[in-house]
């Protein structure tokens, strides 16, 4: 219980800092859309709801990193470590609260790469959509059917400039009751008394009604008004699964028609169900490394190991995204280009862990900073000897 409270306070403060200092440029430029648009700053709040998840798988993998590093670097400079080795307590023994808690990370990811990052994704593409036609201006297109309130079909042959007049006019509405088709030699757009909505004006037109057992009614119109809000509604914007990183895992393992139709291939979804995998299982990997490096802190050499694991993990999440456009472009197998540079990481950690075990404090990348640093120090003494 012990180790686990000196972890959850520096995995809280690294996820709180990164996850800010992720989001801080994308909320930016979410304000600068909706101040172009006119959008609601809600739907602003929206977008950054729905982009939490994606910045959050992001950040966990590197806040628990820092977590553990920070916490056994703490440990070690109290000389808590030196008394927990001398009560007979091991380096193994000791890493079984992160373990415990990468497992718990494991679980919590399957939920976040399986379930929660492809709903939210599609989410946030469909808020910006409506953030995007916020300022829709209800203007037509000549030669073109477009939806309106209340389940009318609208369409012109032709459209004045102002967008409102209306010349070789067609209307159409179906429902429960029958159909109702208008034709209208002109016609125009005009604002509602309140101004809230759009009127239909029509000049010399025709009303066919469709009646229960297949009559049709006839009236001809001189002028007259549709009260109904012909406002010009937004496209909407398309369904879930035109994407492969909208799909959920057991989606991405099914074969569907759909998938081919949307332009998805199945290399595609590999390399996607591959790389979110990947993802899932990294904590387990993460506490191999951050341990020996934190217990090596302990000697005044923290700067090398923060380096050296900023530097594996950047390595390790570029090689993951290179891996999973060579399996998406069919270029190699998802389980070869994906896998390969988790196995590698995982093998540099066990070999700093298991380095670790006799001698903690002390592990190859250590070793090869003091090589460094005694190196540097030997050419600057033959500098000076040499002057």
């Amino acid at each position: 219980m012990y180790t686990l409270r000196a972890l959850l306070g520096p995995l809280l403060l690294a996820l709180c800092v990164l996850l800010v200092a992720m989001m801080l440029w994308r909320l930016l430029r979410l304000f600068e859309l909706a101040a172009t648009t006119g959008a609601s700053p809600l739907l602003v709040l929206k977008m950054i709801g729905a982009l939490l998840p994606h910045y959050l798988g992001l950040a966990l993998p590197a806040a628990f990193f820092a977590a553990i590093f920070m916490s056994t670097a703490r440990i070690g400079d109290d000389n808590e470590l030196d008394a927990m080795l001398a009560t007979g307590r091991s380096i193994t023994r000791l890493a079984v609260p992160y373990f415990a808690v990468a497992l718990a990370l494991v679980a919590f990811n399957v939920l976040l790469f399986g379930y929660l990052q492809p709903e939210t994704r599609y989410g946030y593409n469909v808020t910006v959509h409506q953030a995007r036609n916020t300022g829709w201006d209800a203007r037509l297109e000549a030669n073109r059917f477009v939806s309106v309130r209340d389940g009318y079909t609208l369409a012109a042959d032709s459209v004045g400039p102002d967008g409102r007049t209306l010349g070789g006019v067609f209307v159409e509405r179906h429902d429960d009751d029958g159909e109702e088709v208008i034709t209208a030699r002109s016609g125009r757009l005009v604002p509602s008394a309140d101004g809230t909505s759009l009127l239909l004006e029509l000049s010399n037109g025709l009303i066919l009604l469709g009646q229960p057992g297949g009559a049709v009614k006839t009236v001809k119109i001189s002028t007259g008004r549709i009260n109904e809000d012909f406002t010009v509604v937004p496209p909407p914007y398309r369904a879930r699964g035109r994407d492969e990183r909208e799909l959920t895992l057991p989606e991405l393992r099914m074969q569907s028609p759909a998938y081919e139709a949307a332009g998805i291939t199945p290399a595609e979804r590999a390399g996607e169900f591959h790389g979110r995998l990947a993802r899932i299982g990294l904590p387990l990997l993460l506490p191999l490394l951050a341990l020996p490096l934190g217990m090596a802190a302990k000697r005044g050499r923290r700067a090398p190991g923060t380096v050296f694991a900023v530097l594996a993990l950047l390595t390790l999440d570029q090689a993951l995204q290179f891996g999973e456009s060579l399996a998406e472009n069919g270029r190699a197998s998802a389980p070869l280009a994906v896998w390969l540079p988790v196995l590698l990481f995982a093998v540099l950690g066990t070999w700093l862990f298991r380095s670790s075990l006799q001698w903690p404090g002390d592990n190859p990348v250590m070793r090869a900073v003091a090589a460094i640093e005694g190196a540097f120090e030997g050419i600057q003494k033959r500098r000076k000897g040499g002057k």
